[in-house]
């Protein structure tokens, strides 16, 4: 054993010796380099073309128009900076008093529209929660404590501070609503200063108002958005009735062959091929979710068309409510047919995309015909259909 360690020593020192040396160069003598080989010399570049000058020029075009809007506002900033005119718009026109979290901007009243922005504009609901717990915590502290300085400073740098609070949207001008201002303070053993949330001795003098501003905030909730049905009134031209096709009308083009050929092609590539229940619906409802609203018509037995939007997984339930509210007389029964005669019941929990309503639909309006008789056997003569105000505004359909 004692003469492998030996041997194996006397190979590290060997290999650690670095390169080997003749016998006959001396010591100083080094041995001749080996001239690298030199390679070839390139051939002189051409000049690109000038097609490929205006395509180079036209792809760094789009580069630049990419980058563009890359640093543009987002989406989601879009639709905010909407959210917020709309409702400063209704706040305007409506000039009146509404529930917290409605009608508010950060002009009129910051601390309502902070506490909506919290509720609103943060999906994630538990977190939401935590967040607004923890600043009513803090607004706990200064109202129980006032002479205690240390609870009227928040570290923005503080732990809890940036898990809870700092990243939910809102909660920064919330606290500049009720009188906090940021500033920098000195830390004892420590060259910089951090920033901190100190409230203002003004908001201080008035307790009542953080009390009431930490019960506006627990009490509040999200705002939702609302569909609007966008409802309109058509009146059919008489010569909707009257138009003549051409000869050629029906005749399909090559393209509209291939087209058919192609989805028959794929429908029975898609039948051919063996799926489990779990495929099946799994197709079934991404072909629900393909649409989100659909636009409905309901023709009236005297031919006006009454239209309105809705979502596409809304109930037929919604349909039957919005036909209601266009009566004159919304209290008699009556019934909504599908093409083909179906149908529709108003006790059905069916989804409209259930009912192949989407992207749109024409129903077909007619009333309960037992009821009808029984008012024309009591000699009183139906009124008109819709209300008189959506007469009113009836549109021509050209």
């Amino acid at each position: 054993m004692k003469k492998f360690f030996q041997e194996f020593k006397a190979d590290i020192k060997f290999k650690s010796a670095g390169p080997g040396q003749k016998l006959t160069e001396s010591v100083g003598e080094k041995a001749p380099k080996q001239k690298s080989s030199q390679p070839a010399p390139r051939p002189p570049r051409q000049r690109p073309t000038n097609e490929a000058q205006m395509a180079a020029a036209a792809a760094l075009a789009r580069l630049e128009q990419k980058q563009s809007r890359a640093w543009g506002p987002t989406s989601q900033d879009s639709i905010r900076n909407q959210v917020r005119k709309e409702l400063q718009a209704e706040a305007t026109i409506s000039g009146s008093p509404e529930a917290p979290g409605t009608n508010v901007h950060f002009s009129t009243d910051p601390v309502a529209a902070s506490i909506m922005k919290i509720h609103t504009f943060n999906k994630d609901r538990d977190r939401v929660k935590l967040g607004v717990d923890t600043i009513a915590k803090y607004l706990d502290n200064i109202h129980l404590h006032p002479e205690e300085e240390k609870y009227r400073k928040i570290k923005l740098q503080n732990k809890v501070f940036q898990e809870r609070i700092n990243c939910l949207e809102g909660t920064h001008e919330f606290f500049e609503a009720i009188g906090f201002q940021k500033v920098l303070l000195p830390i004892q053993d420590q060259e910089d200063p951090e920033e901190f949330y100190v409230l203002s001795e003004t908001t201080l003098a008035q307790p009542q108002s953080l009390e009431r501003h930490k019960e506006q905030l627990l009490a509040a909730e999200p705002v939702r958005a609302k569909l609007d049905r966008q409802r309109r009134v058509f009146q059919p031209s008489p010569l909707a009735s009257q138009f003549e096709l051409p000869g050629d009308f029906f005749n399909l083009t090559a393209e509209e062959i291939k087209r058919e050929q192609r989805l028959r092609s794929d429908a029975v590539e898609r039948l051919s091929v063996l799926r489990t229940k779990a495929m099946r619906e799994k197709e079934e409802q991404r072909g629900l979710r393909k649409y989100t609203y659909t636009l409905l018509r309901v023709r009236l037995p005297d031919g006006c068309l009454l239209q309105g939007t809705f979502y596409a997984r809304e109930r037929l339930g919604a349909v039957y409510g919005f036909v209601r509210e266009a009566l004159q007389s919304d209290w008699l029964p009556f019934e909504l047919l599908a093409s083909g005669g179906q149908k529709l019941s108003e006790d059905e929990n069916l989804a409209l995309n259930e009912c192949g309503l989407v992207p749109s639909a024409l129903l077909t309006f007619s009333w309960d015909m037992a009821v009808l008789e029984d008012i024309k056997a009591a000699g009183v003569e139906p009124d008109a259909i819709l209300k008189p105000e959506l007469l009113s505004a009836i549109e021509k359909l050209s």
